[in-house]
């Protein structure tokens, strides 16, 4: 330990420490050793000119004013024993003793961290089991991988800690019976019959998203391969909930509803309902759907309902989803039977907003008050428009003011337009039979309008009538074969509904 003094006062020096001011050479050239003459800087404190004295005595250090000023004058001899010198030398050393201490000079410098240090590049890895890892005696070692493709389950196996031969014919008895393109789920079942033994396969099950695979073991005659059949169950989910203050796709997500289901929710009242203007907050509605799952519950394809209820403080309507026998496609029947479909849809867009009603109004443009001759609905551009009804193309082109245009005769002897479309659907034009739902063409903002909107008029023995307040005709009740098996489907959904719902 060496302790250093705040301040060391000389006699002749006026308490100074200033190194350079320490034992200047006096007249006693025994005592103190002289520079040589040939140092080209005689103000120089540099450690390197210290030199032993000529005359052959201990070793001294030289001090000189590196001011240029004349030596004090000498008060006497000043030996190397003097302890100024000799503390504040000790100072200087002690001083460089705690700096390089402090500074890690006294501990071995760590090595660097390579370039695959997960510390350098942020990147963590799962613990993997390498080749020459072991697995106690005894005890297996089962994992199960997710792989974008069958092409990387030879790499998997591998440096899961099967040798390479096992790990390529595995790999290709897999390629064998599992189609490329597809996720797959591998399961692999290790173990070792020594503590110093490799971990060898007991078997391993690849399989898709259906649950169809195979399973590989080890045989006398080498690998084996098993088909897995798809396994795939159906599951019915029963969601009821009220209406909130927002819109009925928030109410439906809030309660549970795949959002995919909500258009069609929407569509399956589409003749008895107007969602923006005939519901309120507390309104109830219910949903039951069914969808496939695979073993791991996940969903496979798409959701679909069965069974939609609303009821308001108007009116209550709940409908079955049902295919008749020889029919193309599924529909809405009430619990006795009859079709929810009529004559003519009221609102053939879906997730439209009434912006304008039928009536007496200011012209946005024009600016004076005009019959506004159909219904407006609020879209954004490309949102998809469906004939309201069956009928015939009379006219698909564009019409000054009402842009893009579309007349539709139906069977009932009614017409419907459809204006200010982006673009007609495919194939669309005079003489084209379509069917009631079918996409005629896009919404969109041509010719006199003011933003995305599909005008839609409907015109009765050639006048224009509002489409919200007309009889849109009588829907067709199943008979016969068709009512029993509806019937039977009916029950079987009210079942589901009862035992999901529990």
């Amino acid at each position: 330990m060496v302790v250093v003094p705040l301040m060391v006062k000389r006699p002749g020096n006026d308490g100074n420490f200033d190194p350079r001011t320490w034992l200047k050479p006096g007249n006693d050239a025994d005592e103190l050793p002289a520079r040589p003459s040939s140092l080209s800087d005689e103000n120089s404190f540099d450690p390197r000119t210290w030199h032993p004295r000529q005359t052959g005595s201990k070793s001294s250090l030289d001090h000189e004013s590196r001011s240029g000023e004349a030596d004090p004058p000498s008060r006497g001899k000043r030996v190397l024993t003097n302890p100024v010198p000799l503390v504040a030398v000790a100072a200087l050393v002690g001083a460089c003793l705690w700096w390089w201490t402090v500074s890690g000079g006294s501990r071995a410098d760590p090595a660097p961290p390579s370039a695959g240090d997960p510390a350098l590049s942020g990147e963590t890895r799962a613990p993997s089991l390498a080749a020459n890892d072991q697995v106690p005696a005894g005890q297996g070692n089962r994992r199960r991988l997710r792989l974008l493709s069958r092409s990387d389950v030879a790499a998997s196996l591998t440096r899961a800690g099967i040798d390479g031969e096992t790990a390529a014919r595995a790999a290709d008895l897999v390629s064998r019976t599992i189609p490329g393109g597809e996720e797959i789920d591998l399961t692999i079942s290790l173990a070792n019959a020594a503590p110093e033994d490799k971990p060898a396969l007991e078997w391993l099950e690849a399989s898709v998203t259906d649950g169809s695979g195979v399973r590989i073991e080890p045989g006398p005659d080498g690998l084996t391969a098993a088909m897995i059949k798809p396994s795939l169950t159906r599951k019915v989910t029963a969601v009821r909930g009220e209406l909130d203050t927002d819109s009925f796709y928030t109410s439906a997500v809030s309660a549970g509803v795949v959002d995919s289901l909500i258009s069609d929710f929407a569509n399956a009242f589409s003749f008895d309902f107007n969602l923006q203007f005939e519901v309120e907050p507390g309104d109830v509605f219910e949903v039951a759907y069914a969808e496939t799952v695979n073993p791991r519950g996940e969903r496979v394809g798409k959701p679909g309902l069965l069974y939609v209820s609303l009821t308001t403080a108007d009116k209550s309507k709940e409908l079955y989803r049902f295919k008749p026998p020889g029919e193309k496609e599924a529909g809405w029947y009430d619990a006795n039977g009859t079709s929810t479909v009529k004559a003519l849809m009221r609102t053939p867009v879906d997730g439209a907003r009434i912006s304008s009603k039928f009536g007496y109004r200011k012209h946005p443009i024009l600016g004076y008050n005009k019959l506004h001759g159909g219904t407006d609905f609020a879209a954004p551009s490309g949102t998809p428009i469906f004939a309201a009804g069956d009928g015939v193309v009379e006219f698909a082109a564009m019409k000054g003011a009402n842009g893009n245009l579309t007349v539709l005769r139906h069977d009932t002897g009614w017409r419907t337009l459809y204006l200010h479309q982006s673009r007609f659907a495919p194939g669309m034009g005079p003489g084209i039979r379509v069917k009631q739902g079918q996409v005629i063409g896009y919404v969109g903002t041509t010719g006199r309008s003011t933003g995305p909107h599909l005008h839609f008029e409907v015109h009765i023995d050639g006048k224009k009538v509002d489409p919200m307040s007309i009889n849109t005709g009588k829907s067709k009740r199943l008979d016969g074969a068709a009512l029993a098996a509806f019937l039977k489907t009916r029950d079987e959904i009210d079942k589901a509904r009862a035992a999901a719902a529990s």
